[in-house]
């Protein structure tokens, strides 16, 4: 399933700098801007409210907006975010515009399907997750908004990899070294154990380069 789409409204800044920059903050605006697509930057200015009202919702990287620019519709991707690190208020925002052959990679939650399914679950196994998102090569107008891992037939001490996971149509893994874990199932005393050393349940996956829960994972856009 693809994420939702939003809308904003935005001016354009004629001009740039820090200076540009406090007084659009102080009129509660921020400034942003639109690049790619073989046309020239547009610095814009995008009201405060809004667009942290769409960063606070979540999952604003993987989102299209559309962006109403003096009467014409842009439709943008946010690709990098400036946070102030004490209010954590939105500062400034680069956008990406959006085409048919534009291609990212977008770090998308994973979801566990047919646990219902899985023998280790039944007897009461623990999901010990190595990765909680997955970097994905899509279409920028067709992000999903997660991947399912199916879980059916596990048993316990069974991991479910990437070939569990049903990709959306139209994406690729953006990491395509080895079959990585996703999650193992373990006992909950080996569960309790890992969590009092401080370490992973499944040792093995630490030299794969797990990614946080959280963590933003790096993008890249190009037109094809």
């Amino acid at each position: 399933m693809a994420t939702e789409s939003y809308v904003l409204t935005a001016e354009v800044r004629e001009r740039a700098g820090k200076g540009i920059a406090r007084a659009l903050r102080r009129e509660d605006k921020i400034p942003a801007v639109i690049y790619g697509g073989k046309k020239e930057p547009a610095p814009i200015a995008i009201p405060a409210h809004d667009m942290s009202l769409e960063y606070n919702k979540g999952g604003i990287m993987t989102k299209v907006c559309k962006v109403n620019l003096a009467g014409k519709e842009e439709l943008v991707l946010a690709r990098d975010v400036q946070i102030h690190p004490v209010t954590d208020r939105v500062l400034h925002v680069d956008f990406l515009r959006v085409t048919d052959k534009t291609k990212v990679v977008v770090s998308v939650p994973v979801v566990f399907i047919n646990q219902d399914k899985s023998p280790g679950i039944e007897a009461k196994a623990v999901l010990n997750i190595i990765r909680h998102t997955i970097d994905l090569k899509c279409s920028a107008k067709n992000i999903a908004s997660e991947i399912e891992v199916d879980m059916a037939g596990l048993e316990m001490g069974d991991a479910a990899r990437y070939s569990h996971a049903i990709l959306p149509e139209g994406s690729t893994f953006a990491d395509t070294d080895r079959d990585y874990t996703i999650v193992t199932l373990v006992s909950s005393r080996a569960a309790a154990s890992a969590a009092g050393d401080g370490e992973e349940a499944e040792g093995e996956e630490g030299e794969d380069g797990e990614v946080a829960e959280g963590e933003e994972a790096s993008t890249e856009a190009a037109e094809e």
